[in-house]
């Protein structure tokens, strides 16, 4: 290239000044600041990353340290010295003794009051009544206040058990450790129960174990159990999905795919992503109104006949709180579903009408099943939400203390949350343990649940893949 060629390359390829690119040290200057920032950007999403991870190592580390480790334990009559006065062989435990001595154990050790009460909750034997007469238990079974016990089976021996230890044996656990105490102090703790307790039995506990998830709450630490809120929440979470789910897809496809630009429409779409931010609490305050007190006939059954055995007759029911939840949830799955359907390439719509298909039958057949992984990715994150929910439960009128559990969505319930938002405010150190054992349960029902949905998420994508 001549001298020449070269001068009119660099006039007409050289970026003019007035365009205000930078070039030589300036250029090198703006890729130096440019590279800091990013590095500085980079640290505060590292650091983010490092203090998130830490947190949540920090709140495993809380729960599994309260969730096991040393109890110290009393009983107000030992469990060998019942086998002793009512076995047939002091070789036995009292687990292995027959039902009606386990019975005749403790009609001797609780007052006919108590036993009349327990017996009319449920009977010990189907030909044989222990706290009541023929006649008083008759006169009790007429009528609309019927005993539960009149229709319900009998009572197994791990109920019969159960009640031994809550009335007779009485375990009281009186001193707690954690886990990281239990592992490295476990001789200065037993000199210390010789010293202070020296009737108490120390002993390696888990507070996560079968018996917590299959027993009822009890005002008893170590008999207690979350079985009841297990329940009372899969009962929730099943009627919030089902009215929240098919109201909120059915509502984001007439607003995407039939809804014109027109005022009114404009109105709902603004409605439905300022509810998405109402606080849980407002919704609580509204189920109380709606369907706690004005349709208390509906939600309490009574309109049916329906009122379950365990309800009080008022509207604070299973069906009540699902129905509050799903009002909750409704605008967040109506939005997730509305930005799925608009991910839907409109090519599939014009190609579904082109071949000659209604408009709904190319929305059922092409357009919904591409947009449900989606869809299904919103109810999940909402159905998560309703899991931990407390707020608008409280308000509606979930029970603290509940020992029966949910049977249909006209029954008394708790849930997990609730459960151990009350053990914590009790002052007794083994409730805080049940706390942490509880919000493990409730992990593992909220993983549990996720991954189920994931796994039909995921075969709705494959099938549309």
């Amino acid at each position: 290239m001549s001298q020449e060629q070269h001068e009119n390359f660099n006039k007409y390829h050289e970026p003019e000044p007035h365009l205000g690119y930078p070039s030589g040290p300036q250029l090198n200057t703006q890729i130096k600041r440019r590279k800091r920032r990013g590095w500085i950007w980079y640290v505060m999403l590292m650091g983010s990353l490092i203090i998130a991870i830490l947190a949540l190592i920090a709140l495993l580390y809380t729960i599994v340290n309260d969730g096991f480790g040393l109890i110290a334990v009393e009983y107000e009559i030992e469990p060998s010295q019942l086998v002793k006065a009512f076995g047939d062989s002091q070789d036995k435990i009292l687990e292995e003794l027959p039902t009606p001595i386990l019975v005749d154990i403790l009609a001797e050790h609780i007052s006919p009051g108590l036993g009349r009460r327990i017996e009319s909750e449920q009977r010990f034997f189907a030909d044989e009544l222990v706290f009541f007469t023929p006649e008083q238990w008759q006169k009790g079974c007429a009528g609309d206040s019927a005993y539960a016990g009149c229709t319900l089976p009998v009572r197994d021996e791990e109920n019969i058990l159960l009640l031994i230890e809550e009335n007779v044996t009485v375990p009281n656990v009186v001193a707690v450790w954690k886990l990281m105490d239990s592992l490295f102090s476990r001789a200065d703790i037993e000199q210390e129960v010789l010293l202070k307790y020296p009737a108490a039995k120390v002993q390696w506990y888990s507070w996560i174990n079968w018996d917590f998830i299959t027993n009822p709450q009890s005002s008893v630490p170590e008999l207690a159990g979350v079985r009841t809120a297990i329940l009372g929440s899969l009962w929730v979470v099943f009627i919030t999905a089902i009215i929240a789910f098919p109201i909120g897809v059915g509502a984001a496809i007439y607003l995407e795919e039939y809804a014109t630009d027109n005022q009114l429409n404009r109105i709902l779409q603004t409605n439905i992503n300022n509810l998405a931010g109402v606080p849980s609490i407002i919704y609580g305050m509204l189920g109380l109104a709606v369907f706690v007190r004005a349709l208390e006939g509906i939600t309490s059954g009574a309109l049916f006949g329906a009122v379950d055995a365990s309800a009080t007759g008022n509207g604070r029911t299973v069906l009540a709180a699902g129905l509050t939840l799903a009002l909750l949830i409704l605008p967040i799955i109506i939005i997730s579903a509305q930005e799925s359907l608009r991910s839907v390439p409109n090519s599939m719509r014009q190609g579904g009408m082109a071949l000659g298909a209604t408009k709904w039958q190319t929305i059922w057949a092409h357009v919904l099943p591409n947009a449900m992984p989606g869809i299904l990715t919103g109810t999940i994150l909402s159905i998560s939400r309703t899991l931990g929910e407390t707020a608008p439960l409280v308000v509606v009128g979930a029970s603290t203390f509940i020992t029966t559990d949910p049977t249909g969505p006209f029954s008394k319930f708790t849930t997990l949350p609730i459960q151990f938002y009350q053990w914590t405010s009790r002052p007794q150190p083994e409730f805080q343990n049940l706390a942490a054992a509880a919000i493990v349960v409730l992990l593992i029902l909220l993983l549990t649940l996720n991954a189920s949905a994931i796994y039909l998420r995921n075969r709705f994508a494959r099938r549309t893949g």
